[in-house]
C-alpha cells in the first residue's frame, strides 16, 4: 500500500536554489527535491562523496532519490535579499597564515621575528592592519609538498543570497516500502547529521518529521490540515510526475550526486496543482 512521509520545513530563513553560483545565490519560491533529499541524506547519516566504513549503514542515494516528491506551500514567506561579505575586516594572525602566504609573512616579520607566546598573534594582527582575508585553498604544493595558500586575495568576498523568511511548507515522500519510510521518519527524530533547510544558516525551527499517512502524495497534501499561521484559503503545491502525464513542467532538480566537486543533477517532471481548505 502507497504510503507518504510528510515533512514539515519550517523556519525563519530557509533557501532552496537551483541556478546559485557563489557570488549570487538564487532560492526557488518552494523547496526542492534536491534539496529535501539531502536533507533526509543527512538525517541518515550519508557521506557526501559515498566514501563508506565498516560502521556505515547510511543508505544508498539511488535508494533516495527513488522516492517520489511533493511539496505544499502553506506559507509561502517573503523573499529577501542579502549583501555578504566574508573575510573583511581585521582577524587574528596565525603561523599558519604566515607559513602558506610568504607576503604576509613579509609584511609582518618586523614585529614577529622576535614575538612569542600570545604576543605573537596580537602583535602580527596589528602590523596588518589593512590586510583582508586569510588565506584559502591550503593545499601542498605539487613540487615541494609545502602547505600553500591557492587563494591570497586580500579583498573581502562578497555575494548576493537570496532567502525565504517566515516561510512554512509540507514536503512528502511517496514510497511502496513502509520499512524505508519508518527508518527516515525515526532518522529525523534522532538525525545522525545537522538538519538545514536549504543553506548551513538555515535550521528548522520545528520538529520535521510530520509523521507517515497512507496515500499517494496527491492525496496525503491535499487532506493534511494547514499549517500554523496558513495565510489563506488555499495554497500551491507541486508534485512530482511521469513526464508523458499533462501539464508538466520540467525542473532540472533530481539529485544524481552530492559529491563536493561534482555536485550533479538531473531532469524530472512535475505539476501544479491548487489545493482548496474548508473554511470553519
Amino acid at each position: 500500500m502507497t504510503a507518504t512521509l510528510l515533512l514539515r520545513l519550517e523556519g525563519i530563513l530557509q533557501a532552496w536554489g537551483t541556478n546559485s553560483h557563489f557570488h549570487n545565490r538564487d532560492t526557488l519560491p518552494r523547496p526542492t527535491k534536491s534539496g529535501v533529499i539531502g536533507l533526509l541524506a543527512a538525517a541518515d547519516g550519508h557521506d557526501r562523496d559515498e566514501r563508506r566504513t565498516d560502521s556505515d549503514d547510511y543508505l544508498p542515494l539511488r535508494t533516495l532519490t527513488q522516492l517520489r516528491f511533493g511539496v505544499r506551500a502553506d506559507r509561502p514567506g517573503v523573499l529577501v535579499e542579502d549583501f555578504h561579505t566574508a573575510g573583511g575586516g581585521n582577524y587574528p594572525l596565525t603561523p599558519r597564515d604566515l607559513i602558506t602566504d610568504p607576503d604576509r609573512a613579509q609584511h609582518a616579520s618586523a614585529v614577529t621575528d622576535h614575538a612569542t607566546g600570545p604576543a605573537f598573534t596580537s602583535e602580527a594582527g596589528n602590523s596588518l592592519r589593512a590586510w583582508y582575508g586569510a588565506p584559502k585553498g591550503i593545499a601542498p604544493h605539487p613540487a615541494t609538498g609545502a602547505l600553500t595558500a591557492g587563494n591570497r586575495k586580500r579583498t573581502p568576498i562578497t555575494s548576493t543570497r537570496c532567502y525565504l523568511a517566515d516561510a512554512a511548507f509540507l514536503a512528502g515522500v511517496q514510497s511502496d516500502d513502509h520499512a524505508l519510510l519508518n527508518r527516515l521518519a525515526a532518522r529525523l527524530d534522532t538525525p545522525r547529521r545537522l538538519l538545514w533547510l536549504g543553506r548551513k544558516n538555515c535550521p528548522p525551527t520545528h520538529d520535521v518529521n510530520y509523521g507517515i499517512h497512507t496515500g499517494d502524495l496527491e492525496a496525503v497534501l491535499t487532506t493534511a490540515p494547514p499549517l500554523p499561521r496558513a495565510r489563506k484559503c488555499r495554497c500551491t503545491a507541486w508534485v512530482e510526475v511521469s513526464h508523458h502525464s499533462p501539464g508538466t513542467q520540467p525542473i532540472c532538480d533530481q539529485p544524481v550526486t552530492y559529491a563536493s566537486r561534482q555536485r550533479t543533477h538531473a531532469e524530472r517532471w512535475e505539476r501544479r496543482l491548487t489545493i482548496t481548505w474548508n473554511q470553519t
